[in-house]
């Protein structure tokens, strides 16, 4: 019997150690686009991939993307935010600049916003989320990238969200900051950089040639963010090429002005997200 059981445990042993060795867990990082108000579609997207059990090891934004992202990565779930979008008034993000300030440069002082987003994460700063957080912005006048890792939570976002000609730059050692989306729409190398071995990216810039005239007859506000559109195009093509699945929500009927259709949005968001999920638990 003895000999029949040490046979037996050699070769289980041979069996065991026959067996290939479990590859390594991918690091995975969540890039959200820029899309102004579609990026509501954002939340969606996160409510899916929670309820896949989806958890990712970095969140990088940009624009409007990082908002989200910082929400998120302060342990906000998709359905946390969600009831915020719905509560939120604009009044809490937006502090319009006396007409007549003496060489304005833009509508808007993003002062509100990054006090809004502070307030939402309680004072935190980016290395005490419960998640990594990164958010890009445009170094002005240079043009170069800009990476927030460190420091003031509300400020990186306020600097990634800074639409020339409706923020003021967001300024700090004096250095000026504009849109993310200027250099890096959708910041996918940003996450390669950062260590990333899986990438997602959910792109919120889908077109819709039916929508192009309505936005024709908008005002500046509109006229602005088309004109992000176009330049954009080119650069957010280029990115999503480069990520390993690409979440892009049916949201090109809803104009990236149109804030009351957070909704419709979110529901998109969560459809596209649900679609994609399994694929990225495979990966």
């Amino acid at each position: 019997m003895s000999s029949l059981a040490g046979m037996a445990a050699l070769g289980s042993a041979n069996v065991r150690a026959a067996r290939p060795e479990q590859a390594p867990r991918r690091r995975l990082a969540v890039v959200l686009g820029g899309g102004s108000a579609r990026a509501f579609a954002h939340i969606g997207v996160i409510k899916a991939l929670e309820a896949a059990g989806v958890k990712p090891d970095l969140i990088v934004g940009c624009s409007a993307g990082s908002l989200v992202g910082a929400f998120w990565a302060a342990g906000y779930s998709g359905r946390d935010m969600e009831a915020l979008a719905y509560d939120v008034q604009d009044s809490a993000i937006i502090d319009s600049i006396a007409p007549t300030a003496s060489g304005r440069r833009g509508l808007l002082s993003g002062q509100s916003l990054e006090s809004f987003v502070n307030k939402g994460v309680r004072g935190r700063s980016m290395t005490g989320l419960m998640a990594p957080l990164i958010t890009v912005a445009t170094q002005f006048p240079s043009g170069q990238l800009q990476e927030f890792k460190t420091g003031d939570v509300g400020f990186a976002v306020r600097a990634s969200c800074c639409i020339p000609g409706i923020f003021l730059p967001a300024e700090r050692d004096d250095q000026e900051y504009l849109d993310g989306g200027l250099v890096s729409p959708i910041p996918v190398r940003t996450a390669r950089a950062n260590g990333a071995t899986l990438v997602v990216a959910v792109d919120v810039g889908a077109e819709d040639p039916s929508a192009y005239r309505q936005r024709a007859t908008g005002g500046m506000y509109e006229l602005i963010l088309r004109s992000f559109e176009i330049m954009g195009k080119s650069l957010r093509e280029f990115e999503c090429k480069q990520a390993d699945v690409l979440i892009r929500p049916d949201v090109g009927r809803i104009s990236s002005t149109d804030f009351s259709s957070r909704k419709a949005l979110i529901e998109a968001g969560f459809k596209a997200g649900a679609r994609l999920a399994p694929v990225i638990l495979a990966r």
